[in-house]
């Protein structure tokens, strides 16, 4: 019996990864639509204020709070793709070893 195949989990593991470091330098690729809607309504809205001369204190714990939502979401992510991962390497050592114990030599 061969190694168990996880490279797709390998390179979902790594573009979660990656995506999750883009999300802590605020970049806007990893976001979905919605998240992407969330932050420019902040923005907005907070260039709105700056104009009228008033604060943005608002808007900027909006986008502060959508930041952490998406590394959760991120963390999330990535810590169920690990957990599969573990999960397949796991019952392939069993298979393994079942099959080990079952042959009379």
């Amino acid at each position: 019996m061969g190694k168990p195949d996880t490279r797709r989990l390998d390179k979902e593991i790594r573009l979660t990864e990656r995506k999750l470091e883009a999300v802590r330098n605020e970049e806007m690729w990893p976001l979905t639509s919605q998240e992407r809607r969330q932050v420019m309504g902040a923005l907005v809205s907070g260039s709105y204020r700056t104009m009228r001369s008033k604060s943005t204190d608002r808007a900027e714990r909006r986008l502060e709070s959508m930041w952490e939502s998406v590394q959760t979401r991120l963390i999330a992510e990535l810590t169920a793709l690990r957990s599969e991962r573990q999960r397949i390497l796991t019952e392939a050592a069993t298979a393994k070893a079942a099959k080990k114990s079952s042959s009379w030599w």
